[in-house]
This record gives C-alpha cells, sequence and structure tokens, in this order.
C-alpha cells in the first residue's frame, strides 16, 4: 500500500474549518452540558420531590438513549413540534448538551454528597442559608473531589463533537468524509483527523493535570 498524505494535506482550508467547526460545538456544549448538569445535579440531590422527581427523570431519560439518536431526533423531528427549522449546529448542540448534562448531573450529585455533614453544620452555625452554604463551603471543596471525572465529561463531549457529522454539520469528521470522498484516500483522512484530534486535546488534558496538582499543593 502506498500512503498518500499529501492529498489530505492539499485540504488545509477544509481541515481549519472542520477544527474551528469543532471547536465551537466543544466549547458550546461544555457549558451548557456542565452548567444545565449542576442544576440537575443540584435538583438531584434535593429532598424535595418537586426536584428531585424531574431531574431524576431527565438524567435516567437522557443517559439511557444513544447521543446521535438524540441528535437526529431534535434535527429531524423536533422542527415538527415547534414553528421553525432546526440548524445542524443546533440540533447537534442539544444532542449532545443535554446528554452531558445527564452525566454531569450524576458527577455534581456525587461530589456533593461526598462532602461530610459536618460541613454543612459548621456552616448553619456560622449562619449561613442552605444557598449559601453550598455556594461558599460546599461547592468550592466538591468541585476539587470531581475535577477528574469532569475532566474525562470534557474529553467525552469534544470527542462527540464528531457525531454533528450525521446531520451534514461542518466539522472535522464531516470535513475528513469528505476529504476520502474526493481522493478515494480514508485511512490516510481518518489518520489525519486523528492525530489533529489528539493535537488538540492533548494541551487541555494537561492543562486539566496541572491544575489538579496545584490545587492538591494548595491543600
Amino acid at each position: 500500500m502506498r500512503w498518500d498524505f499529501a492529498s489530505v494535506f492539499s485540504n488545509t482550508d477544509a481541515l481549519l474549518a472542520g477544527a474551528a467547526g469543532t471547536l465551537r460545538i466543544f466549547a458550546i456544549c461544555l457549558v451548557l452540558g456542565l452548567s444545565l448538569g449542576l442544576v440537575v445535579g443540584l435538583a438531584r440531590y434535593s429532598t424535595r420531590r418537586v426536584f428531585y422527581l424531574p431531574a431524576s427523570a431527565f438524567m435516567e431519560f437522557f443517559r439511557n438513549t444513544p447521543v446521535l439518536v438524540q441528535i437526529l431526533w431534535f434535527y429531524f423531528a423536533f422542527p415538527m413540534l415547534v414553528p421553525f427549522e432546526i440548524s445542524p449546529l443546533a440540533a447537534a448542540t442539544l444532542g449532545i448538551s443535554l446528554n452531558s448534562a445527564a452525566f454531569s448531573a450524576e458527577i455534581f450529585r456525587g461530589g456533593i454528597q461526598s462532602i461530610e455533614r459536618g460541613q454543612w453544620e459548621a456552616a448553619r452555625a456560622l449562619g449561613m442559608t442552605t444557598a449559601q452554604a453550598m455556594r461558599r463551603v460546599i461547592l468550592p471543596q466538591a468541585v476539587r473531589r470531581m475535577l477528574p471525572a469532569l475532566t474525562n465529561r470534557g474529553i467525552e463531549i469534544f470527542k462527540m463533537s464528531t457525531l454533528a457529522s450525521a446531520v451534514a454539520y461542518v466539522e472535522l469528521l464531516q470535513q475528513g468524509k469528505l476529504i476520502a470522498s474526493l481522493n478515494y484516500n480514508p485511512i490516510e483522512a481518518y489518520t489525519v483527523i486523528a492525530l489533529i484530534f489528539f493535537v488538540l486535546l492533548y494541551p487541555l488534558v494537561q492543562a486539566t493535570y496541572a491544575l489538579e496538582r496545584r490545587l492538591r499543593r494548595a491543600d
């Protein structure tokens, strides 16, 4: 077999456009997924059924259905229920963000639950409300314990961005498919896509590891 990477790198503009699309959807889904995950996690931790039951239903549904099916449903079925069209970016963002929120919620709930009851009692003894204790005492400690799990969640979100190609959103895998179909070199095209993902992800992961080490030294 003769490798033909030159034909892949001759489409640099397509690769750059795909990388920009991947980073765009990653940033959106990371913020939405973790933010909504925190809200759902707090509701899941609550002892009030009015919060706990909807949060539990949300988590169970989105954790137990495939992300790809969710993206396709938002793209093809959701426009039948609302009076406007759903773009490929919006459909992929909804599917990935809601799925990530369901998994992140359990991370947040577990992290909050891992904090000793004495911390709650100490905060209340200082006159803090439950919301103040959560914001000032519990969450700062819980986030340190959750950081490795949240890092893995971020990596999964980054890799799940490739599922957006199912609705023709312009991201790296979609551009790789285009290059492979034009030059008949799928092995080289997908190898380059994998390497680009590694180059983009590796610094982010290492930065997170550095943050974990810094937090441990601070403790």
